[in-house]
């Protein structure tokens, strides 16, 4: 591939070079929970790969506007906006008010993101706090023809949008065989097609969540709030939308949609989306029983997990497959990426130990090319974890005294994986991080130390025995002993 950052776009269907609108400012904007239960797992992935794909950026000199939304409005039971108001069903159910059951989710939220070492985003908007522009986008799309008010409720006209525009540009379906086979659902009588979508809604009686609009009281639906929320922040012309492969049919089908209907103008020039997740083979779901939280993949509380995981090897495991390629979890994947994980952070351990010499074995500049085309080819995260193994290799090799590294070919080396493992991927060393530990153990290893000295094995052997059936591995160099986690 040729120099510079390509990446795959969901509406071309191929990689493309990327190129800004507005270089060196990029507007990305990446469709944010749902916060009306915990967080799975299918997010998790999602935004830690995009986490990726913002450091990345941000490394190749950007001036990145990260935008991820929280929605705690108008999201209702199917993708049509038929059905009940989540956040109000559990709010009845916990006995609640809506907003306490939007700050509970949005608080755990962010807690799995930070324990995943995520960056926060530059921007991180509410539906419910801009309920003014999702409004006046509304009344703009009327305004140009696309939308239709019945009884307080304001549907988009898919049908005539699609006389101007091509609805199904992003997945390339077939318009006819999507109206032919979708179902009759409640309200149809309403629309004037079946294809037709809610931009507003009449609050019922009983709804909790509701605001004014010149269409009476009522509440926004799904689509319109991403939409109206990109657009404030970004313009209406921005370059990178990004989202999990399930949004793509229908919620950004419908945003590129109500976007182009109110400014004439596709929002996003570059649409991206993660691929899912699956347990053993099989699609991750609440109603195939295999889905579970990543507090019960942390800890282990699982009939599925044979044990926990840390986030950081489950971040790790992420990271190993491509963002587009469908992400299987099983105990034997986890456990190996613990593995690898350890690998990594042990190298890392070992850098300051490592003495440099007048002459060298290795070209460090070769490595991190081969890095950096890896993360120009759509973000190929595993090609560079290899590459990263490989860096992990010589560290290991020239401390064991197997081989020799220069000065300066060792500060690159350390620049090196500072840059990828830390500050690309996100990485950290969640043993290192316990410093009490930390401390014990080098009491424990100098302890061992003497009593070498003194030649009393037994002892020795001892610390470095119990130590192993602790988990603990010592390793004994020129340099001196170190301990990684078995």
């Amino acid at each position: 591939m040729e120099n510079g950052l390509h990446l795959y776009n969901t509406l071309t269907r191929k990689k493309e070079r990327f190129e800004p609108i507005n270089a060196p400012n990029v507007g990305m904007y990446v469709c944010g929970p749902t916060v009306y239960s915990d967080v799975h797992l299918g997010n998790c992935r999602t935004f830690i790969s995009f986490d990726l794909i913002f450091r990345y950026l941000k490394y190749l000199g950007y001036r990145v506007r990260y935008v991820r939304n929280i929605t705690d409005a108008g999201h209702l039971e199917g993708d049509r906006d038929e059905g009940d108001d989540k956040f109000a069903k559990r709010a009845k159910l916990e006995q609640l008010e809506p907003m306490e059951i939007v700050q509970k989710y949005t608080i755990g939220f962010h807690d799995v993101l930070r324990m995943f070492n995520t960056l926060p985003p530059s921007i991180e908007p509410t539906a419910t706090g801009h309920i003014t522009e999702q409004i006046e986008m509304i009344k703009g799309i009327i305004a140009n023809g696309y939308a239709y008010e019945v009884n307080g409720t304001v549907y988009f006209d898919v049908e005539k949008y699609s006389n101007t525009y091509n609805y199904t540009i992003l997945t390339n379906r077939n318009l006819e065989d999507m109206m032919a086979n979708t179902r009759e659902l409640g309200g149809q009588d309403d629309k004037h097609g079946r294809l037709d979508f809610a931009l507003w809604i009449k609050a019922k009686p009983e709804t909790l969540m509701r605001w004014p609009s010149p269409w009476g009281i009522g509440f926004p639906g799904w689509h319109i709030e991403c939409s109206a929320m990109s657009a404030k922040y970004l313009g209406d012309e921005f370059d990178i939308h990004g989202g999990g492969m399930d949004l793509a049919a229908t919620h950004h089908t419908n945003e590129i949609a109500q976007s182009e209907a109110c400014s004439h103008k596709q929002p996003a020039k570059y649409w991206m989306h993660t691929n899912m997740l699956t347990v053993n083979g099989t699609r991750m779901s609440k109603s195939a029983g295999n889905g579970f939280l990543p507090g019960e993949l942390f800890t282990g509380d699982h009939a599925l997990l044979t044990r926990g995981y840390s986030p950081m090897t489950v971040k790790f495991f992420m990271l190993q497959a491509h963002y587009r390629s469908t992400l299987d979890f099983s105990n034997d994947a986890l456990e190996a990426s613990e593995r690898g994980f350890r690998r990594l952070m042990n190298a890392i351990s070992l850098l300051e130990k490592l003495s440099p010499s007048m002459e060298t074995d290795f070209n460090i500049d070769e490595l991190r090319n081969k890095c950096i085309q890896a993360m120009n080819d759509d973000f190929n995260s595993p090609v560079v974890i290899a590459e990263l193994f490989e860096a992990a290799r010589i560290i290991n090799t020239v401390y064991d005294g197997k081989a020799k590294i220069s000065a300066l070919e060792l500060d690159k080396l350390k620049k090196l994986m500072n840059d990828f493992v830390l500050d690309i991927f996100g990485l950290k060393d969640e043993e290192s991080s316990n410093i009490e530990l930390n401390e014990v153990l080098n009491m424990v290893i100098d302890i061992r130390k003497s009593a070498k000295e003194n030649k009393d094995y037994a002892t020795s052997d001892k610390i470095r025995l119990g130590l192993q059936s602790m988990g603990i591995q010592l390793k004994d160099g020129k340099e001196g002993t170190t301990w990684t986690k078995a």
